[in-house]
């Protein structure tokens, strides 16, 4: 950390919730008074553009009045403002805005004021470009060596350098290989243009051989010469920084060569013009703006590099000279003469807050307030303490806004599943294709030990499963009352659901002495449902397409033990092999071990899997619960089935594509379709009849193919497989994520 402070000279704050970046800032005598000294202009992501010349009373000074010589509100946001030679027919300054879509050069001029307000400062608009392409940055000089004016360069967001030559477009090329747009300066040593590229490389264009390029349109070449160039677009040279860059920029003093400064992510380098390494600098700090400037040794370059601990570090080549703090993160720095003062550094920060400093020794002296002493009176003390005690007494024994959590809760919910499943379904509306549909009964009682207001139940199952209702309203409970009340849970979906688990949630209202509307809480409680729900009984198969193998530490346990629900006990040779017939058709098969302490889960279809999975590890973990059996675990050693879901994916996304063809094959008959009877009741609305030309027969034809071929194939396309998929899909990752954390871990 520096031991001295950045010296305030000027600073204020623009606007209000306004941003800024590194193009809104610039220094330069806009206004062409003669005088040498700079105005600040700045350009705010809002379309705030202000112009200021600060004149503060006393060092460390605010904002006044006077100072700021211009605000005006542009329509669109500003994204960098320069000042340059612009203007055909003279050499005086002008301020060139850029916008998203839009390129603006403005005349800046002052008039005598006649009273105590001071100078009035105006812009008028020379001319304007629109762009055709969302501009990124822009560079500014003599291109082609021209001599007493400005060119401009413009960068757009995919990658075109649009060159203007004043108030006329000159031409645009686009940058090869280009992905993502980075800084863009202009050499007038090289007349070359020098960015940095998404592949972390410098590269260097000549104007001339942007010049002289032609459009991918214009002419036609050959594939080779097409590989080679580009879009016919040559590079001058590259080096391979390594890293993204900020911000890059060419200085030439009189006391040095011309060089090429580069601000990276953790270094600054500085090149020469044909692209060689100077001289590097490897930064422990994240920076986040710089600017080189003349130095007074001769032979070496002075950098000012700003970071985001609020640092502003000078640097002399490659040696720190200095080090200092600023009450502010720099987006963008300048060095400005102002007011005979030459060397003030200006800094802004991408809130807004606009500083001009210089680096000074003198230190901040701070002096303690003289401390007025006065006899301390205990008794008013002591009368003071002992009502607060009070106070603090009483607070604790009223009930709170929001009152601590008791031991026991004042809303219970309990869900209690019936053993069996119902002698006669409650199933509505299922689609299930098989002969029966079983459903369950569920059984909710809600407990409460104070006033519960407004009290709902909403019952959430895993879809497709369902439940014959699923939101009960109740009346107001007193404490110490109850309600209950039954529901049946049943398989609606012609698909299997990916858990058999269901919640339970009462949302309702306590009344407080500080809050008699009451305080919302919520109660809730989860319940399992029964295997029997989705499948019954079914043979076992010996082959199947997916097979998966848990390990266990302990001996295999009969099936006729942990699966009474599905065997019968007469039949011993379910001990070790059981079947599974889902409701939807699908089957899987369980088998124990004999010789080892393994079991297999087989089906053809993946997402049978998982639910079996699920419910050999749930009962092998309760039956060994019940024996105090503390260290039994399952583990998974085998390969994730990554290509069979890999391919499920794939034909879904094929599904989605005929979806869409259908789609528009049904939109193009049905525009037919209306064209067809416009005409047909034209036809028999008109009072001399005229023949039908095979209108009806093409009005026939065409309902016949819009309405049984495609409607068919498009609405089974979408709504029953697609819904169906989606779970299924829902099943695998599931089954997946499941079987590598539940079971390796």
């Amino acid at each position: 950390m520096s031991l001295f402070k950045a010296r305030d000279w000027w600073s204020t704050i623009l606007g209000e919730k306004e941003e800024f970046d590194q193009g809104c800032l610039c220094v330069a005598d806009v206004d062409n008074s003669g005088s040498g000294q700079d105005k600040i202009i700045v350009g705010s992501y809002m379309g705030y553009l202000r112009i200021f010349n600060p004149h503060p009373v006393k060092p460390g000074g605010g904002l006044q009045a006077e100072d700021l010589l211009l605000e005006v509100q542009l329509r669109e946001p500003i994204l960098q403002v320069e000042v340059g030679k612009f203007v055909s027919g003279t050499e005086g300054l002008h301020l060139a805005v850029l916008h998203f879509r839009k390129l603006c050069v403005y005349a800046v001029s002052g008039t005598l004021g006649n009273v105590e307000h001071g100078n009035q400062y105006l812009i008028k608009l020379m001319y304007e470009h629109n762009l055709q392409r969302t501009a990124c940055n822009m560079t500014y000089g003599p291109f082609g060596g021209v001599k007493g004016r400005d060119l401009i360069c413009i960068q757009s967001m995919d990658g075109m350098l649009m060159l203007f030559e004043q108030e006329s477009y000159a031409f645009g090329r686009f940058l090869p290989g280009f992905l993502l747009p980075g800084p863009l300066t202009y050499s007038a040593r090289t007349d070359s243009f020098i960015t940095v590229s998404s592949c972390r490389q410098v590269e260097s264009y000549k104007y001339q051989v942007l010049a002289f390029a032609t459009d991918a349109d214009e002419r036609q070449e050959t594939e080779q010469q097409k590989l080679s160039s580009g879009k016919r677009l040559v590079v001058d040279w590259v080096l391979n920084i390594g890293e993204q860059a900020l911000d890059i920029c060419v200085v030439s003093f009189n006391q040095a060569v011309s060089s090429v400064f580069v601000l990276g992510e953790r270094n600054f380098f500085c090149l020469k013009d044909n692209g060689q390494i100077r001289f590097m600098k490897k930064l422990d700090y994240s920076p986040s703006c710089f600017i080189p400037y003349c130095s007074v040794k001769e032979g070496t370059i002075n950098t000012l590099v700003g970071n985001h601990s609020k640092m502003l570090n000078v640097y002399q080549d490659v040696t720190l000279k200095w080090a200092t703090q600023l009450p502010h993160i720099p987006v963008s720095v300048k060095v400005a003469n102002l007011q005979d003062l030459k060397g003030v550094i200006v800094t802004l920060s991408d809130s807004g807050h606009l500083q001009c400093s210089y680096l000074g020794t003198d230190p901040s002296l701070f002096q303690a307030p003289r401390v007025d002493s006065r006899e301390i009176n205990y008794e008013e003390f002591d009368a003071e303490m002992k009502e607060l005690q009070k106070i603090i007494k009483e607070a604790t024994k009223t009930q709170d806004i929001f009152p601590k959590s008791e031991k026991h809760r004042d809303v219970i919910v309990t869900a209690e599943v019936a053993p069996d499943l119902d002698a006669e379904s409650k199933a509505i509306d299922s689609e299930v294709k098989a002969e029966a549909v079983p459903s369950v009964t569920v059984k909710i009682t809600i407990q409460t030990r104070v006033t519960a207001q407004k009290p709902n139940l909403a019952v959430c199952v895993q879809a497709p499963l369902a439940v014959t209702c699923d939101q009960f309203v109740f009346d107001d409970l007193e404490p110490d009352s109850s309600e209950t009340v039954v529901l049946s849970v049943f398989l609606k979906g012609n698909c299997c659901p990916s858990e058999l688990e269901g919640i339970c949630v009462v949302s309702y209202d306590t009344p407080t002495e500080l809050n008699p509307e009451g305080i919302p809480k919520v109660a809730q409680c989860n319940f399992r449902l029964p295997l029997r729900l989705i499948c019954v009984p079914a043979q076992a198969s010996k082959a199947a397409n997916h097979k998966l193998t848990i390990d266990t530490n302990k001996s295999p346990i009969s099936f006729l033990t942990i699966f009474p629900d599905f065997v019968d006990p007469s039949d011993e040779d379910q001990a070790n092999v059981l079947g599974f017939q889902f409701l939807t058709g699908s089957k899987t098969t369980l088998l124990a071990s004999k010789t080892s302490q393994r079991y297999r889960i087989q089906s053809d279809q993946l997402e049978d899997l998982w639910l079996i999975t699920k419910e050999l590890t749930l009962r092998l973990e309760e039956h060994f619960k019940k024996q105090n059996c503390k260290d039994f675990a399952c583990t998974f050693s085998g390969s994730i089935p990554l290509q069979e879901y890999f391919e499920l994916i794939d034909r879904h996304f094929e599904l989605r594509l005929n979806a869409e063809k259908f789609q528009e094959l049904l939109s193009e008959r049905a525009v037919q379709f209306r064209a067809i009877e416009r005409r047909l009741l034209t036809r028999f609305k008109d009072k001399t009849p005229a023949p039908l030309q095979h209108l009806d027969t093409l009005l026939e034809g065409t309902f016949r193919e819009c309405g049984n071929k495609y409607k068919t194939d498009y609405l089974l396309t979408t709504n029953s497989y697609f819904s169906d998929f989606y779970l299924l899909l829902g099943r695998s990752l599931y089954c997946l994520i499941r079987i590598t954390r539940n079971m390796i871990h």
